[in-house]
């Protein structure tokens, strides 16, 4: 191996950071790079396919790249492959099975990505967690890289053009994250909700008028009692 070859195959190696925990990595970079490219393939199986690779390998956790790439993936049109990256995403936030964090860089990296979801991204996670509630640990952990997400739920979860259980989402999300500005928000729900059940209950009679979101009382006040709780 002549110079310029050498330094070629080194140049390659910051795709992940070196450390104790990369061991082996290196032999994966072109089945790596493979499942990297089919996460914009047209076909939702083998979107599915590559991000349980990248998730299973470790990639995710090594590499601030694909940690990036998969990032991009939130928004995917399919829910279980939406889901799957909420999932590994998340994991990158909690130690592995040996105890290990994932690297600092690519944590870094992915909290600031994060950081920058808006409504888009934060209503795709809430339909995530409509059809796939187990996720709710996975979404926390990635909103509590996001200060702004709290702003966000707390207006799908006062829209009355939302679907029920997406805003009963969002209301959860506010108690399990603890986005203490929410509170307002959250009360001025709570107090409308109540007086129309106060009105309909003063007048059986009338029809209640538009959607009925009476039901999401209940989690309305869990939320706030969490939120309020020392």
């Amino acid at each position: 191996m002549d110079v310029e070859q050498e330094h070629i195959l080194i140049s390659q190696l910051p795709l992940f950071e070196i450390s104790d925990n990369t061991t082996g990595l290196v032999e994966l970079f072109p089945t790596v790079w493979s499942a990297a490219e089919n996460l914009s393939n047209p076909e939702p199986r083998h979107r599915l396919v590559a991000v349980e690779y990248l998730s299973k390998s470790g990639a995710v956790r090594l590499s601030p790249l694909i940690a990036y790439i998969l990032f991009t993936r939130i928004t995917d049109p399919d829910l279980e492959i939406r889901s799957r990256v909420v999932e590994a995403l998340g994991d990158v936030f909690a130690h592995d099975a040996e105890g290990r964090s994932a690297v600092d860089n690519v944590r870094h990296h992915l909290a600031t990505q994060l950081g920058r979801m808006r409504t888009r991204e934060i209503y795709a996670l809430l339909q995530v967690l409509v059809e796939h509630p187990g996720q709710m640990v996975f979404a926390t952990r990635l909103l509590n890289a996001c200060p702004y997400a709290g702003t966000h739920l707390a207006e799908v979860a006062s829209s009355r053009k939302a679907p029920i259980e997406l805003r009963r989402c969002a209301i959860r999300l506010l108690g399990e994250v603890g986005y203490l500005d929410a509170i307002s928000s959250l009360e001025r729900i709570l107090i409308r909700l109540e007086s129309r059940v106060s009105g309909q209950q003063a007048m059986p009679f009338a029809p209640p008028p538009g959607v009925d979101d009476t039901s999401l009382l209940p989690d309305l006040r869990n939320t706030l009692a969490q939120l309020r709780s020392p």
